[in-house]
């Protein structure tokens, strides 16, 4: 009789540890098999709108992983260039990462939490100056072109003679002077009444020593001005760059004082950019909104937007041509 008990014991300890074995593995599978649909969820770019006491600000998020295992990205704030994110951690649905301050006030790291939902992904930022705000997000999208662009009729933005058909971001500072588009110091940008998806757009300007403007695609992609030394090695937030994203093949500025051009072609998120006649950007992809936009509705028709708040600047001739 005691062996049989004892045999029923072994029996019932057994059997008892193989289930718990087989309850621990269950739950480690399902442990895995929800850290990969988060991840899988969280990868991407998405469109974010802060609000800072009522206020919109556009940002933007990139989610990559590296690897097998670690999410990386890259972070668009309202203001400045695109920001590599070091590590973004993800458990249970939550996120969050840090990244340094770069133009703006304080001294602190940034501090973004989010969360997955079914609408997107929300949460907060507590910015470099330690304000806190909430933010909602959803999926960018692709915005890719299934077909050859037919061109439409070219229009003239700037007439030459007066502001007609723009209008300035606060005080104005813009006048036309001997048929130029000038804004003598830093002041307001100037926006188009009129709004565009994908165009042909041609541009004639002149800087100053020394400063800076910039053309913002759509209201939300900028293409910078500046005055940039030739021989200085290319660079996305240098001459001609796509702000923070795509860095020209050379610089092929002409330097202060002098008349030059883009030629700008913007399909989808695809951009080709010829400056004074030389190619510097073949037909690259805009990966998302750049400091300085109008909004993050990516997706939306957007205005030209000229930079007058880095400095003089001058325009002579602004032309576009939409897509039918």
């Amino acid at each position: 009789m005691y062996k049989n008990l004892l045999i029923l014991g072994i029996s019932g300890l057994l059997t008892a540890s193989f289930a718990t074995s087989s309850s621990a593995s269950v739950n480690a599978q399902n442990t895995a098999a929800r850290i990969e649909s988060d991840t899988a969820q969280l990868v991407g770019r998405w469109d974010i709108t802060i609000d800072e006491n009522g206020k919109s600000a556009p940002s933007w998020l990139e989610v990559k992983l590296s690897g097998v295992k670690t999410l990386v990205g890259y972070f668009v704030g309202a203001s400045g260039s695109a920001r590599p994110v070091a590590r973004v951690t993800l458990d249970n649905g939550k996120f969050g990462f840090t990244i340094p301050p770069q133009w703006e006030a304080g001294d602190q790291d940034f501090v973004i939490k989010g969360e997955l939902a079914a609408s997107g992904i929300n949460g907060t930022i507590t910015t470099s100056a330690g304000k806190t705000y909430s933010w909602k997000g959803v999926k960018a999208p692709y915005l890719k072109r299934t077909a050859a662009p037919v061109w439409g009729k070219t229009i003239e933005l700037f007439n030459g003679k007066d502001l007609t058909g723009w209008k300035a971001m606060g005080q104005n500072q813009w006048e036309v002077k001997n048929g130029v588009l000038t804004s003598a110091r830093s002041g307001a940008n100037l926006i188009s009444d009129q709004k565009f998806t994908d165009f042909k757009l041609h541009v004639e300007f002149r800087y100053q020593k020394g400063s800076n403007s910039g053309v913002y695609l759509r209201g939300r992609h900028e293409i910078q001005i500046e005055d940039s030394p030739k021989e200085q090695h290319p660079a996305s937030v240098l001459f001609s760059g796509v702000y923070g994203f795509i860095a020209p093949s050379e610089i092929a500025a002409l330097g202060p004082n002098t008349w030059q051009t883009f030629d700008i072609t913007l399909t989808g998120r695809m951009i080709t950019l010829v400056v004074n006649g030389k190619t510097v950007i073949t037909n690259q992809e805009i990966p998302g909104i750049t400091g300085g936009a109008l909004d993050s509705n990516e997706g939306e028709p957007g205005p030209i937007y000229i930079q007058g708040d880095h400095g003089p600047i001058e325009y002579r001739k602004i032309t576009i041509t939409p897509v039918k």
